[in-house]
Protein backbone atom coordinates (compact mmCIF):
# COMPACT_ATOMS: atom_id res chain seq x y z
CA UNK A 1 0.00 0.00 0.00
CA UNK A 2 1.24 3.67 -1.00
CA UNK A 3 1.83 5.61 1.66
CA UNK A 4 -0.11 8.43 3.25
CA UNK A 5 1.29 11.95 2.37
CA UNK A 6 0.16 14.82 4.97
CA UNK A 7 -0.87 17.42 2.74
CA UNK A 8 -0.14 20.64 5.20
CA UNK A 9 -1.85 23.91 4.06
CA UNK A 10 0.81 26.60 5.11
CA UNK A 11 -1.18 29.49 6.41
CA UNK A 12 -4.46 27.94 5.30
CA UNK A 13 -4.65 27.87 1.00
CA UNK A 14 -2.24 31.18 0.88
CA UNK A 15 -1.68 31.27 -2.08
CA UNK A 16 -5.05 31.95 -3.45
CA UNK A 17 -6.69 33.78 -0.57
CA UNK A 18 -5.69 35.71 2.48
CA UNK A 19 -3.02 34.24 4.36
CA UNK A 20 -3.47 33.08 7.96
CA UNK A 21 -7.29 34.19 7.88
CA UNK A 22 -10.55 31.91 8.40
CA UNK A 23 -11.31 32.35 4.40
CA UNK A 24 -7.57 30.61 4.03
CA UNK A 25 -8.36 28.18 6.77
CA UNK A 26 -11.69 26.98 5.61
CA UNK A 27 -10.58 26.77 2.01
CA UNK A 28 -8.41 24.41 3.17
CA UNK A 29 -10.29 22.23 5.41
CA UNK A 30 -12.63 22.53 2.30
CA UNK A 31 -9.94 20.58 -0.16
CA UNK A 32 -9.78 18.20 3.47
CA UNK A 33 -6.14 18.62 4.14
CA UNK A 34 -4.59 16.46 6.18
CA UNK A 35 -2.89 19.49 8.31
CA UNK A 36 -3.03 23.90 8.49
CA UNK A 37 0.11 25.35 9.52
CA UNK A 38 -0.73 28.98 11.20
CA UNK A 39 1.57 31.62 13.20
CA UNK A 40 0.71 32.94 16.41
CA UNK A 41 2.21 35.72 18.09
CA UNK A 42 0.93 38.26 20.64
CA UNK A 43 -0.41 41.89 21.00
CA UNK A 44 0.58 44.07 23.67
CA UNK A 45 -2.36 42.98 25.59
CA UNK A 46 -1.70 39.28 25.96
CA UNK A 47 -4.22 37.97 22.62
CA UNK A 48 -3.18 35.42 20.62
CA UNK A 49 -3.29 36.67 17.44
CA UNK A 50 -2.95 34.04 13.80
CA UNK A 51 0.47 36.16 12.08
CA UNK A 52 3.18 36.01 10.26
CA UNK A 53 4.79 39.23 10.65
CA UNK A 54 6.24 40.99 13.45
CA UNK A 55 4.94 43.87 11.37
CA UNK A 56 1.55 44.35 10.27
CA UNK A 57 2.05 46.32 7.50
CA UNK A 58 3.09 44.05 4.76
CA UNK A 59 -0.37 41.90 4.56
CA UNK A 60 -2.96 44.50 6.60
CA UNK A 61 -4.06 47.65 6.42
CA UNK A 62 -2.40 48.81 9.70
CA UNK A 63 0.88 50.15 10.72
CA UNK A 64 3.23 49.01 13.36
CA UNK A 65 4.71 45.58 15.10
CA UNK A 66 2.23 42.99 16.76
CA UNK A 67 3.59 42.89 20.08
CA UNK A 68 3.03 46.61 20.27
CA UNK A 69 -0.41 47.08 19.30
CA UNK A 70 -3.12 46.38 21.42
CA UNK A 71 -5.83 43.54 20.52
CA UNK A 72 -8.70 45.74 19.53
CA UNK A 73 -6.38 48.12 17.63
CA UNK A 74 -5.35 44.79 15.52
CA UNK A 75 -9.14 43.09 15.46
CA UNK A 76 -9.92 46.36 13.31
CA UNK A 77 -7.40 45.92 10.66
CA UNK A 78 -8.12 44.88 7.23
CA UNK A 79 -6.24 41.63 6.52
CA UNK A 80 -7.86 40.78 3.36
CA UNK A 81 -7.96 43.50 1.03
CA UNK A 82 -4.05 43.30 0.13
CA UNK A 83 -4.89 40.32 -1.59
CA UNK A 84 -7.68 41.36 -3.42
CA UNK A 85 -10.65 43.50 -2.97
CA UNK A 86 -12.64 40.17 -3.34
CA UNK A 87 -11.42 39.83 0.17
CA UNK A 88 -12.01 43.18 1.85
CA UNK A 89 -12.89 42.85 5.26
CA UNK A 90 -11.17 40.30 6.18
CA UNK A 91 -10.21 40.17 9.62
CA UNK A 92 -7.20 38.56 12.03
CA UNK A 93 -8.31 35.73 13.46
CA UNK A 94 -7.80 34.51 17.30
CA UNK A 95 -6.05 30.92 17.59
CA UNK A 96 -8.92 30.18 19.53
CA UNK A 97 -11.41 31.25 16.76
CA UNK A 98 -9.56 29.02 14.52
CA UNK A 99 -9.78 26.45 17.18
CA UNK A 100 -13.68 26.67 17.07
CA UNK A 101 -14.19 25.57 13.35
CA UNK A 102 -11.09 23.54 13.09
CA UNK A 103 -12.37 19.97 11.76
CA UNK A 104 -11.33 17.47 14.66
CA UNK A 105 -9.52 14.89 12.29
CA UNK A 106 -7.32 18.14 11.28
CA UNK A 107 -3.30 18.29 12.36
CA UNK A 108 -2.40 21.45 13.72
CA UNK A 109 1.03 23.00 13.24
CA UNK A 110 1.53 25.64 15.25
CA UNK A 111 4.32 28.41 14.56
CA UNK A 112 4.99 30.36 17.39
CA UNK A 113 6.59 33.64 16.55
CA UNK A 114 8.60 35.10 19.41
CA UNK A 115 6.77 38.42 19.07
CA UNK A 116 5.69 38.66 22.50
CA UNK A 117 5.93 41.53 25.34
CA UNK A 118 6.73 38.16 27.00
CA UNK A 119 7.71 35.27 24.97
CA UNK A 120 7.19 32.57 28.05
CA UNK A 121 3.99 33.50 28.68
CA UNK A 122 2.91 33.45 24.68
CA UNK A 123 3.78 29.78 24.48
CA UNK A 124 2.05 29.10 27.84
CA UNK A 125 -0.95 30.64 26.70
CA UNK A 126 -0.63 28.29 23.51
CA UNK A 127 0.07 25.12 25.02
CA UNK A 128 -2.73 25.74 27.31
CA UNK A 129 -4.90 26.34 23.94
CA UNK A 130 -3.59 22.68 22.89
CA UNK A 131 -3.92 20.65 26.39
CA UNK A 132 -7.75 22.22 27.20
CA UNK A 133 -8.92 21.65 24.01
CA UNK A 134 -7.42 18.07 24.06
CA UNK A 135 -5.63 18.65 21.10
CA UNK A 136 -2.55 16.45 22.39
CA UNK A 137 -3.06 13.81 19.51
CA UNK A 138 -3.41 16.43 16.57
CA UNK A 139 -1.60 19.50 17.18
CA UNK A 140 1.96 20.39 18.24
CA UNK A 141 4.09 23.51 18.59
CA UNK A 142 6.53 24.82 15.93
CA UNK A 143 9.18 26.77 16.95
CA UNK A 144 13.27 27.68 17.35
CA UNK A 145 15.23 26.17 19.88
CA UNK A 146 14.13 28.11 22.86
CA UNK A 147 10.74 28.04 21.98
CA UNK A 148 10.72 24.56 21.88
CA UNK A 149 11.90 24.31 25.02
CA UNK A 150 9.50 26.52 26.50
CA UNK A 151 6.46 24.76 25.31
CA UNK A 152 7.90 20.94 26.51
CA UNK A 153 8.53 22.82 29.91
CA UNK A 154 4.62 24.00 30.07
CA UNK A 155 3.91 20.91 29.05
CA UNK A 156 6.14 17.88 28.12
CA UNK A 157 3.05 16.29 26.94
CA UNK A 158 2.57 18.44 23.93
CA UNK A 159 4.26 17.50 20.88
CA UNK A 160 7.07 19.77 19.35
CA UNK A 161 9.10 20.53 16.03
CA UNK A 162 12.42 22.05 15.68
CA UNK A 163 12.89 25.18 13.33
CA UNK A 164 16.77 26.26 14.41
CA UNK A 165 19.54 24.96 11.86
CA UNK A 166 16.37 23.53 9.39
CA UNK A 167 18.27 24.78 6.69
CA UNK A 168 21.96 24.01 7.62
CA UNK A 169 23.55 20.50 7.46
CA UNK A 170 20.94 17.88 7.18
CA UNK A 171 23.39 15.56 9.86
CA UNK A 172 23.26 18.49 12.58
CA UNK A 173 19.75 19.58 11.95
CA UNK A 174 18.54 16.22 12.78
CA UNK A 175 20.70 15.64 15.96
CA UNK A 176 19.60 19.09 17.41
CA UNK A 177 16.11 18.17 16.98
CA UNK A 178 16.81 14.81 18.66
CA UNK A 179 18.88 16.61 21.59
CA UNK A 180 15.67 18.85 21.74
CA UNK A 181 13.09 16.07 22.33
CA UNK A 182 11.44 17.05 19.00
CA UNK A 183 9.73 13.98 16.95
CA UNK A 184 9.15 16.38 14.29
CA UNK A 185 11.28 18.12 11.39
CA UNK A 186 10.46 20.86 9.42
CA UNK A 187 14.00 21.29 6.83
CA UNK A 188 14.47 23.75 4.19
CA UNK A 189 12.97 21.61 0.91
CA UNK A 190 16.23 22.36 -0.34
CA UNK A 191 18.05 20.39 2.29
CA UNK A 192 15.86 17.37 2.08
CA UNK A 193 17.44 14.19 0.14
CA UNK A 194 16.84 10.36 0.19
CA UNK A 195 20.05 10.25 2.32
CA UNK A 196 18.14 13.22 4.77
CA UNK A 197 14.89 11.12 4.95
CA UNK A 198 16.35 7.79 5.78
CA UNK A 199 18.59 9.27 7.92
CA UNK A 200 15.48 11.46 10.19
CA UNK A 201 13.17 8.24 9.87
CA UNK A 202 16.38 6.33 11.33
CA UNK A 203 16.19 8.55 14.09
CA UNK A 204 12.08 8.27 14.91
CA UNK A 205 11.42 11.59 13.24
CA UNK A 206 8.45 12.86 10.86
CA UNK A 207 9.53 14.50 7.80
CA UNK A 208 7.32 17.38 6.71
CA UNK A 209 9.34 20.04 4.72
CA UNK A 210 8.70 23.94 3.22
CA UNK A 211 7.65 24.13 1.05
CA UNK A 212 6.82 22.79 -2.33
CA UNK A 213 4.24 25.02 -4.74
CA UNK A 214 5.41 23.40 -8.17
CA UNK A 215 4.80 20.02 -8.52
CA UNK A 216 7.68 19.00 -9.82
CA UNK A 217 9.41 20.05 -5.98
CA UNK A 218 6.38 18.30 -4.62
CA UNK A 219 6.83 15.29 -6.89
CA UNK A 220 10.77 15.52 -6.23
CA UNK A 221 10.32 15.22 -2.36
CA UNK A 222 7.39 12.59 -2.24
CA UNK A 223 10.39 10.51 -3.67
CA UNK A 224 12.84 10.99 -1.22
CA UNK A 225 10.45 9.37 0.91
CA UNK A 226 9.13 12.80 3.16
CA UNK A 227 5.95 12.20 5.08
CA UNK A 228 4.43 15.67 4.63
CA UNK A 229 5.00 18.85 2.36
CA UNK A 230 4.13 22.65 3.44
CA UNK A 231 2.45 23.93 0.46
CA UNK A 232 0.68 27.24 -0.02
CA UNK A 233 -0.98 25.13 -3.11
CA UNK A 234 -2.87 22.11 -1.45
CA UNK A 235 -4.97 21.43 -4.44
CA UNK A 236 -1.91 20.90 -6.25
CA UNK A 237 -0.30 18.74 -4.60
CA UNK A 238 -3.86 16.28 -3.21
CA UNK A 239 -4.38 16.51 -7.26
CA UNK A 240 -0.72 14.78 -7.40
CA UNK A 241 -1.65 12.53 -5.05
CA UNK A 242 -5.11 11.53 -6.82
CA UNK A 243 -6.84 13.00 -3.86
CA UNK A 244 -9.18 15.30 -5.80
Amino acid sequence: MARHITVCAHRGRSGLYPENTMSAFRAAWELNVDMIELDVASTADGMLAVRHDRAVDRATSGTGNIDELTGDYVKRLDAGRKKGEEFAGERVPWLGEVLDEMPKRCRMNTHVKPFAPSVPRLVEAVVREIVDRDLLATAYVTGDADVVRLAQEADNRVLTCNLSGQGGDGAEYIQLTRELGCTITQPSNAIVTKEFCAAAHDAGLEVNPFYADEVGEMARLIDCGVDGILTNYPARLLKLLGRI
